[in-house]
Parts: structure tokens; C-alpha cells; sequence
């Protein structure tokens, strides 16, 4: 007995044509353009400060350095002398740029170890430990995030003045130094999600509860923690109005404050807009430096992923 088997069928592949994803297109388009309006005035800075400024008023519009040199530069790192900084076109106005990036370090770094340190110890207060009142307090002192700064100034100044702590470092620091209402926010609000479980198995084991917070909170939170010394450094470096108020010594004056009174240095007549653009960009590479280093993490712990 023979079976016939029908010979088998084969339907052609249907091919469908690839056809763009107009909102992907659309999506990196958008970006781009985004992307690139936020480094234009970086740009433009760099092509200032590459620029001579005999030309920079004749070639205005120009994308490309007028009259390309790196004299500006040397204006700022202080290779020049008076006479050789009229002779390439600067304005005569003169910055001693180490001496106000050492002021800036100082602050700012000063201002990011006790801010961050002295905030994770109030946000772990308000996170773990129970004492009467706790998230009263603790509104209350969030609510101090919808005061405007300015109104504090005065307040401040005239502290630090009666104080006797004008023209001097701690003046610049006190006032940020120990927490702000933000950084208790942010760090509150990660170490709510650490388990209990993990601080009970330490203080079973006998440790305090300082050295629970010092030994395995502080070293789990190493992400966010991170994260707010960045942006605590960023903020730190770029204040201007309260080293204004405080810093008018050439000792502890910072670097923003440097910037603009070297703005304001006009013995010919005109700013030194390249020189001026040149210690701006040189200001901004440490800031710029930290961001690229860290900024994956900073990305990374800004959703407070949790303990793995």
C-alpha cells in the first residue's frame, strides 16, 4: 500500500520595506538641536578667548577666533608682563588667577565636606531615629526650601560681621556649612528605602547606633552621597553674591568674584573680553572635569535605586 504525500506549498516570504521611525528621527533631531544651543556659548567663549581683541570688534560675527592666539591665556596664567599685555590688546587689568582658584578650592571644598557630612547626620535623625515631634520639625524645616536666599543675606552678613569674621574663610563657609534643607531632603528620602533588617543585625552584633550610621549607612549610600557633594561643590564654586558680601580681601576672594572685577578693570577704555573669556573657560574646566568624572553615577543614584 503506497501513500502519496501532495507536494508541499511554499508561500513567499512577504518582504515588507524598511520604513523609518520618523518619531526616533524626530526624538534625536530635537536633541541635537538642543544639544547644540547648550554648547554654543561655549563655544563662542572658546572662540573669544582665541581671538585677539583688535579684531574681535571688526570680525564680530565671525564663527572662527579672530586673529588666532593663545595670548589670552598667558594673560591669565600671568606669563605676560604689563607692557607686553597693552601690546597684544588687552585692557591693562590684571588678575592673580592661583591665588583666587586656591580661595575657590578652599571654599568650595570646604562647604561640600561639612555640608554633606552634617546633612547626612540630620536626614539619618529624620529617617531613623524617633523622637517627639520628628516630622513636625521636619516640615518645618522643609518648608524653609520656598525662602528665597536673598532674604537670609542680611541676617547672615550682619552675624558674620558682629563676629569679627569678615574677609575670612570661615565668613565664606558658616553660612552653608553645616546643612541646607535640600541636602537633608535628599539624602532623607534614600535612606528611608535602606531595610531595617540590615541596622538591627549590626546593633544585635553590638554596634551603636553611631557607628551602624558611620559603618554601613554612610558606606551603602556611597551613590547619593556622592551625588550631593557634586552638586554641593557646583553651587558652592559658582556663588557669587555672598563672597561679594563677605570676601573683598585679594586673600580670600574666590574666583567668580575675581572674574567680575577684572570685568570692571578698564585702563584703556574697553574689558580684555578675550583675557576675560579665557579665565572664565579655565574657572569652569574644574566644574566641567568633576561633572564628566562622576556624572554617570550622578545620573545613576538620582532614582534612588535601592541596595543591591
Amino acid at each position: 500500500m503506497s501513500t502519496t504525500t501532495a507536494p508541499a506549498t511554499t508561500t513567499p516570504a512577504t518582504t515588507t520595506s524598511a520604513r523609518p521611525r520618523w518619531g526616533v528621527i524626530l526624538g534625536w533631531a530635537t536633541m541635537i538641536v538642543i544639544l547644540l544651543i547648550t554648547l554654543f556659548p561655549f563655544y563662542w567663549m572658546l572662540r573669544t578667548s582665541l581671538s585677539t581683541n583688535s579684531e574681535l570688534a571688526a570680525q564680530a560675527g565671525n564663527l572662527l577666533p579672530a586673529g588666532f592666539t593663545l595670548d589670552a591665556f598667558r594673560r591669565v596664567f600671568g606669563l605676560t608682563t604689563l607692557e607686553e599685555s597693552l601690546a597684544q590688546g588687552g585692557a591693562g587689568g590684571r588678575i592673580n588667577f592661583w591665588l583666587y582658584l586656591r580661595n575657590s578650592v578652599i571654599v568650595a571644598t570646604a562647604i561640600t565636606v561639612g555640608q554633606v557630612f552634617f546633612s547626612a547626620m540630620a536626614a539619618y535623625a529624620f529617617a531613623r531615629l524617633r523622637w517627639p515631634g520628628r516630622d513636625i520639625v521636619f516640615a518645618v524645616f522643609l518648608s524653609a526650601l520656598m525662602v528665597p536666599g536673598i532674604f537670609t543675606a542680611i541676617p547672615n552678613f550682619v552675624l558674620i560681621k558682629e563676629l569679627g569674621l569678615l574677609n575670612t574663610f570661615p565668613g565664606l563657609v558658616l553660612p552653608t556649612f553645616f546643612m541646607t534643607p535640600f541636602a537633608i531632603f535628599f539624602l532623607r528620602q534614600f535612606f528611608l528605602g535602606i531595610p531595617h533588617e540590615i541596622e538591627e543585625a549590626a546593633m544585635i552584633d553590638g554596634a551603636s547606633r553611631a557607628r551602624t550610621f558611620l559603618r554601613i549607612v554612610l558606606p551603602m549610600s556611597a551613590a547619593p552621597i556622592t551625588t550631593l557633594a557634586v552638586l554641593t561643590y557646583i553651587q558652592a564654586w559658582n556663588e557669587y553674591f555672598w563672597p561679594l558680601l563677605v570676601g573683598q580681601s585679594d586673600n580670600v576672594r574666590v574666583l567668580t568674584v575675581a572674574l567680575g572685577i577684572f570685568r570692571s578693570q578698564t585702563p584703556q577704555g574697553s574689558p580684555d573680553w578675550s583675557g576675560l573669556m579665557a579665565a572664565t573657560l579655565v574657572a569652569a574646566a574644574p566644574i566641567v572635569l568633576l561633572f564628566v568624572v562622576l556624572g554617570r553615577r550622578i545620573v545613576n543614584s538620582i532614582g534612588f535605586s535601592g541596595i543591591k
